[in-house]
């Protein structure tokens, strides 16, 4: 569909908690389009949250498969609408960045184990149990539909928090 752009914070609608799909339709199936066109065109991203291209609705798409990091440990491309954590176990911190939050990366701790429910672009109920950069991601873009940014999560502003390196 369109490559949208990604909205920085400090936009407002980074820190509203995004109001669930109630009648999945063709417009529900082109913000997952959008979504998708949007991750892949950026060339980095392993996930975008619907927050992030200015939709506030329940809606992202995470795909780590290209990643070094969970390349050997996904699912492929998970475009969740309506996505929901209904178990996690286990702890890691991993140093994240966010399209979002172009300048920075920090370290945050998540859970290493999480079993999410969600709607696919068909409508269809899937579970999936993800682990280790793969339920990162997918834990980092529920947040967006939360209101929470990865800054919100660091354990310390002065010691977790870094300036991205100029490229």
């Amino acid at each position: 569909m369109a490559v949208r752009k990604i909205r920085v914070y400090p936009d407002p609608i980074l820190k509203k908690v995004a109001e669930p799909v109630e009648q999945f339709n063709k417009t529900t199936v082109e913000v997952v389009q959008d979504l998708v066109d949007t991750m892949l065109d950026a060339g980095h991203s392993v996930g975008v949250a619907a927050p992030q291209i200015g939709v506030s609705q329940r809606i992202v798409v995470v795909d780590v498969s290209k990643s070094k990091l969970g390349k050997t440990n996904n699912h492929g491309l998970l475009e969740m609408v309506n996505p929901e954590i209904i178990a996690s176990s286990g702890s890691q911190m991993m140093r994240e960045g966010c399209m979002s939050v172009p300048d920075y990366t920090g370290n945050v701790t998540r859970a290493e184990h999480v079993i999410v429910e969600f709607l696919d672009r068909s409508g269809q109920l899937r579970c999936v149990e993800a682990s280790a950069f793969e339920a990162v991601a997918i834990q980092h873009e529920i947040d967006h539909l939360d209101g929470l940014l990865f800054l919100d999560r660091v354990s310390s502003l002065k010691t977790d928090i870094f300036r991205r390196k100029n490229k």
